[in-house]
């Protein structure tokens, strides 16, 4: 995240260093620079929605329409283009403030509920083509005849610095959500899709605020490229593994970093969960139901993107310990006697080593994996912790854990209804459970339609171990 971070801010860095020179470049130079930026963006709109099309994909051909708006502007900025084949013109000043603003608008646009008028690909392919017909018109027009156009406001003009507040504004959105989706992912595809947004931001800059002599109005142009080019690529990329490009349209959720753990989080926990299948089947599915509960739950309490990968990967490798579990205790079709529970109690320790051994698993991860058997009130293994030792993470994941295993349906017992489960953890909210994170469980539950909703009884005191 910190060379991230450096190479974002470099352009920015640079601008402010030399952006102010002042220089005399021929308009050929401009002509063909911003030649290939169109091309570069009208290769990624026609990627991007050829793939929305045939896939009925409406995010992907919203971000296929905004690179198509954005390289058809940047045509008309290029071919507009003074000396080369007109004179001096406004629409080469309007285009060139316009292209990045009405780019970001539109990609913003990736997120929202989409009306039911444009809920398949066929109105946004129509939507998308009106689009390209009006800018190409208005733009041949305004240059067969200039005296349509109005007045081109100075850069750093009043309707300028306006301009250049909602371009900003909607690139902050998009970089923030990029943000999010990388924190979750960590993937450096992702991360380089902020990037990019954040380059294309500080082009918005020097095309408002800056004019044709100054250094910084070129060197905007040629960060508006590379910021394209990063971008695009990153959307290549994932439309190549035949998925959406979740850093621009900002939607991927927690749940799903559990369902797809090997592209999102990594194929050393995929392997994890592959092994604990074949060791025990149950066991897998049980960890797999936790943790997606569990980032719900840390979801629903408003925990940070960072902190609900800790709780994904956590939730999925918690149980890992019982790998070291003799088949014979794990698989055992009754009740544990003492001595056996005695040693299932040891998987946390020992899922926690494995962890340690293997590498690449934070410290908040094996803490999970170590305490998510601690209770508030010091009753819980391996280390008997209380209530000030335990974070909210651990708390959530204990809560989840304990949920499933009482639904969860043994060889020995019947399965929990979901109203019985949850009134036995609000019993013993406050004393072994956060009464914070078992009411957070308890909304999330029940906004889930898969889950039948029954009457909520105590009747059952017998408590089973995950």
């Amino acid at each position: 995240m910190a060379a991230g971070a450096l190479i974002a801010a470099a352009p920015a860095v640079v601008q402010v260093l030399v952006g102010d020179r002042t220089v005399a470049f021929y308009g050929e130079l401009h002509f063909y620079a911003v030649g290939f930026s169109a091309l570069a963006a009208a290769t990624a709109a026609i990627g991007l929605t050829v793939v929305g099309a045939r896939r009925g994909d409406t995010r992907t051909m919203l971000i296929g329409t905004a690179f198509a708006v954005m390289a058809s502007l940047l045509a008309l900025h290029g071919f507009a283009t003074p000396g080369v084949w007109f004179g001096n013109n406004g629409v080469v000043e309007i285009t060139g403030g316009a292209t990045l603003p009405v780019g970001a608008l539109i990609l913003v646009c990736s997120v929202l509920p989409l009306p039911k008028t444009v809920a398949d690909v066929r109105p946004l392919l129509v939507l998308e083509a009106a689009l390209l017909v009006t800018v190409f018109a208005l733009g041949g027009m305004a240059l067969l005849w200039p005296s349509l156009l109005p007045a081109v406001p100075a850069p750093s003009s009043p309707a300028a610095l306006t301009l250049l507040a909602i371009g900003l504004a909607a690139f902050g959105i998009l970089i923030a959500r990029a943000l999010r989706t990388y924190l979750l992912t960590r993937r450096p595809v992702d991360l380089s899709v902020v990037v990019g947004l954040v380059w294309l931001a500080t082009a918005v800059v020097p095309a408002l605020t800056m004019g044709w002599s100054q250094l910084g109005w070129w060197i905007g142009h040629e960060v508006e490229l590379d910021g394209i080019l990063v971008v695009g690529v990153a959307v290549a990329i994932d439309l190549a593994r035949s998925a959406q490009s979740r850093p621009l349209s900002g939607d991927l959720s927690p749940a799903e970093l559990v369902a797809a753990e090997a592209e999102y989080l990594g194929s050393h926990v995929r392997a994890l969960t592959v092994t604990l299948a074949e060791k025990d089947a149950y066991t897998e599915r049980h960890t797999r139901r936790v943790a997606l509960r569990a980032v719900q739950v840390g979801e629903e309490l408003g925990l940070s993107a960072h902190r609900l990968r800790i709780l994904a990967i956590g939730g999925l490798v918690h149980d890992i310990g019982k790998l070291s579990i003799p088949d014979a205790i794990l698989q055992k079709p009754g009740p544990l006697d003492d001595e056996e529970y005695a040693v299932v109690q040891q998987h946390p320790e020992r899922g926690h080593k494995l962890l340690a051994e293997l590498g690449g698993f934070p410290d908040s991860v094996r803490a999970l994996v170590r305490d998510h058997h601690e209770r508030l009130d010091g009753t819980g293994y391996p280390r008997g912790l209380v209530d000030a030792e335990l974070n909210l993470d651990t708390r959530i994941l204990a809560v989840c854990d304990v949920y499933d295993a009482l639904i969860s349906k043994r060889v020995y017992r019947a399965a929990w209804s979901h109203g019985q489960a949850l009134a036995h953890l609000r019993a013993e909210a406050g004393m072994a459970f956060d009464e914070r994170v078992v009411e957070a469980l308890a909304r999330v539950v029940a906004r889930d339609s898969t889950v039948e909703q029954q009457p909520a009884a105590i009747g059952q005191v017998a408590f089973a171990a995950s």
